[in-house]
């Protein structure tokens, strides 16, 4: 860290599931900034519901990381405001115990390590996500350029076939649309 630096307003966050789409992790973390894409070494994707509930939010099962030696996960490394930290554990549920924060080392493309807050699910039934939550990941794959053989494993992930309304899903795509029309 460079003397002096603002390291007590700020940490990395490895996001990993829906928020490597930009437009969803601002809904409710306006701070953050794309940092780096980076693998993390040693873990699997999986996808399950908390003490075997699905998801009100996504109607199926969510994101987490299990160990599994040789595996890797690709991700986004985040940098955010720790202002941002509350509604960040909120949105993954920390205070309900469905996610538990955790500190994890990835490594970006440039070899760097960067140690992360990341979080994992804990007390999970394996269960498929939601098309609509399977489409933002591979959007947030999509946007950040993840590796291309990492996209296609997350576009073979089978889903619940969930056709209901994911009124998230609708917040998501109208600040898509909201983003288009400003840049435009």
């Amino acid at each position: 860290m460079e003397p002096g630096g603002d390291s007590g307003c700020w940490f990395l966050y490895y996001a990993y599931g829906s928020n490597l789409l930009r437009e969803r992790l601002l809904l409710r973390n306006p701070s953050a900034a794309l940092c780096a894409l980076a693998r993390l070494q040693d873990f699997r994707l999986e996808f399950g519901h908390h003490q075997g509930r699905t998801s009100s939010v996504w109607h199926g099962g969510t994101a987490t990381i299990a160990q599994s030696p040789g595996d890797e996960v690709w991700g986004i490394v985040w940098k955010m405001n720790t202002c941002n930290l509350s509604s960040l554990d909120k949105q993954e549920g920390v205070e309900d115990g469905i996610y538990v924060p955790i500190e994890v080392n990835v490594h970006t493309q440039a070899g760097k390590v960067l140690t992360c807050r990341s979080y994992q699910m804990k007390d999970y039934v394996s269960g498929p996500p939601s098309p609509q939550y399977k489409k933002v990941i591979c959007m947030g794959a999509k946007q950040n350029a993840l590796p291309a053989d990492y996209q296609e494993k997350l576009e073979a992930i089978e889903t619940n076939d969930y056709a209901g309304p994911v009124p998230i899903m609708e917040e998501i795509e109208a600040a898509i649309e909201a983003e288009k029309i400003n840049s435009a």
